[in-house]
């Protein structure tokens, strides 16, 4: 499994790459392959500010479907649309194609709270 060093991630397999004023969000490679057959992406949250911890979406397998948690407090930006025709991107590629939305962090300081690479692999054992 990959896990770069240069995101952060939640404990509900969740990860943030941090790109100057704005970040992205994806699922990891753990939780894709948990997942299985990605086959629905459903983020209706674009444009509004969420808390940390808030549901921005849903992510739908062939056998289940699960909510997305917002790493830190932020602003929508964007979702990636790609989606709509191709949810298999995040089974393929979760840390580029398949990235799931773009924020703007509210406060930076809430990414310290968040988990290394090496903390999260040693949660997933």
């Amino acid at each position: 499994m990959n896990f770069p060093a240069n995101l952060k991630y939640t404990r509900d397999h969740e990860w943030i790459r941090v790109e100057g004023e704005t970040a992205c969000v994806g699922i990891t490679d753990y939780a894709q392959s948990e997942l299985g057959e990605i086959v629905y992406v459903d983020i209706t949250t674009e444009g509004e500010t969420l808390n940390r911890e808030d549901v921005f979406g849903s992510i739908e397998a062939v056998k289940t479907v699960s909510d997305l948690f917002l790493p830190v407090s932020g602003e929508v930006l964007e979702f990636n649309h790609e989606l709509e025709e191709k949810p298999e991107l995040v089974n393929a590629s979760p840390y580029e194609d398949g990235w799931l939305i773009r924020i703007r962090p509210a406060d930076p300081a809430e990414l310290d709270s968040l988990l290394s690479a090496e903390e999260y692999q040693q949660l997933i054992g």
